[in-house]
C-alpha cells in the first residue's frame, strides 16, 4: 500500500508539473503575440499648412485605430526642425501615411491609398484595417 501511495503521489506531482509547464508555455506564446502586436506604429507626416483631405486622413486613421488600442499613432510635422531626421528617413516631404515596425525597421507607405480613399470613410477604414492585419503578419 505504501508503494501505491508513493506512485500516486509521484503521478500527481508529475501531472501538476506538466500542467504548470503547459500553462507557462501558453502564457509565453500569448506574450509573444502581444509584443508582436505592439511592434507596429502608424505615422502620419504633414506640413505646417494642411488641406482638408490631410485632416480627413488624420481623423479616419485615428477612428480606425480606436479598435487597435495597442497601436500608437504619431503625427509628425515635417516643417519642424526636430522632425527633419525622421522625415528624411521616411522620405516624407509633406503628407504621408506609414505603417512602421520599429523593431525590424519595416515600413509600408500608404499615402496613395490614404488620398484615394479619404473621401470614402468605409473604404478607408476597412482598407486600413486590412493593411494593418497584413503588416502584422
Amino acid at each position: 500500500m505504501n508503494i501505491q501511495i508513493n506512485l500516486f503521489s509521484l503521478a500527481t506531482l508529475f501531472l501538476l508539473l506538466f500542467t504548470s509547464y503547459a500553462a507557462e508555455a501558453q502564457d509565453n506564446s500569448s506574450a509573444e503575440k502581444s509584443s508582436e502586436s505592439n511592434s507596429i506604429e502608424v505615422i502620419q507626416f504633414h506640413s505646417e499648412h494642411r488641406c482638408m483631405t490631410c485632416n480627413t486622413i488624420e481623423e479616419l486613421t485615428r477612428e480606425t485605430l480606436e479598435s487597435y488600442t495597442q497601436i500608437p499613432f504619431s503625427l509628425v510635422n515635417v516643417d519642424e526642425k526636430e522632425n527633419e531626421k525622421m522625415a528624411d528617413e521616411f522620405e516624407a516631404a509633406g503628407t504621408a501615411l506609414f505603417l512602421y515596425n520599429p523593431k525590424t525597421g519595416d515600413k509600408k507607405e500608404l499615402t496613395d491609398f490614404a488620398f484615394m480613399n479619404a473621401m470614402n470613410k468605409q473604404k478607408f477604414m476597412s482598407g486600413l484595417k486590412k493593411e494593418i492585419e497584413s503588416f502584422q503578419k
